[in-house]
């Protein structure tokens, strides 16, 4: 029985990686065709590189995700702890309407979103699509993700450290800024890091919100791959493979980090 599971959990690995490697090994093929081996070469990395357009997507897509994360990670906050502090039957009907962006489809996301900025453009009589467009949907779906990676930390907190810190004179800003921000501080990364996993993932949002001559990476390779499979396609998507795995390295060194300062802390507290 044992033999069965790990055949079966090695085929559901070889299922999810076994096209990975693949990428990754036919991106030092020196021949264009991926049914011949042309070769070692670096040729497509050097390519890369040396691609304007492929530069320019990649700046788009790590700017609007780092902005929209670091927004997204202050708008989602502040609503956590709002959401956290309301009375129970607000809260419920709040949650339930925060949870509607997380089962919508992306492609109605991106639809309503590109309706939205048409009728405004139409309505003020200025702006068009583009970069800011771009920004402003990747924050709108990034923020409902950030409020439930934070709750969960804020419903695990004891509600009697804050009011003990306004006894003894605190004001509630302090307080805020040294209690509770502190003690959150691991869900408020967690959702930093996932906000930029999807902003730099996300394809259907930023294909109807992006405007002409304003692409990130995955339109970029959406259009590339409709004139045909280009060898550069193949390096940019293994190095962006080979982010992921350092990003989930960091990730994990994190939570270990973490873990062993609040074991430590529970130490000392029990020790006092």
């Amino acid at each position: 029985m044992k033999a069965i599971k790990k055949i079966y959990l090695a085929l559901v690995f070889l299922f999810l990686y076994a096209p990975i490697a693949v990428l990754i090994f036919f991106s030092f093929n020196a021949s264009r065709t991926r049914g011949h081996w042309g070769g070692f070469t670096l040729r497509w990395y050097r390519e890369l590189f040396n691609d304007p357009e492929i530069l320019r997507a990649l700046y788009n897509t790590l700017s609007v995700a780092l902005f929209s994360s670091f927004i997204s990670v202050l708008i989602g906050t502040v609503a956590a702890i709002c959401i956290f502090n309301l009375r129970s039957v607000v809260k419920n009907i709040v949650l339930h309407i925060t949870k509607i962006p997380l089962a919508n489809p992306d492609i109605v996301t991106g639809v309503s979103l590109m309706i939205l900025y048409v009728f405004v453009f139409h309505f003020f009589k200025f702006g068009n699509f583009g970069y800011w467009t771009l920004l402003l949907s990747h924050i709108a779906f990034n923020v409902p993700y950030v409020i439930f990676s934070v709750l969960p930390r804020l419903q695990h907190l004891n509600s009697n450290i804050f009011e003990a810190a306004l006894d003894l004179g605190a004001s509630p800003s302090y307080a805020l800024r040294k209690i509770i921000l502190p003690e959150i501080m691991p869900a408020v990364l967690t959702g930093f890091l996932l906000a930029f996993t999807l902003s730099i993932d996300d394809f259907v949002v930023s294909f109807f919100t992006s405007g002409s001559g304003v692409n990130n990476l995955s339109i970029l390779i959406y259009s590339m791959a409709r004139r045909g499979i280009n060898p550069k396609i193949n390096a940019l998507s293994s190095l962006m493979f080979l982010c992921v795995i350092v990003l989930l390295y960091l990730v994990n060194k994190r939570d270990i980090v973490f873990s062993k300062l609040e074991n430590n802390q529970g130490d000392n507290e029990n020790e006092i």
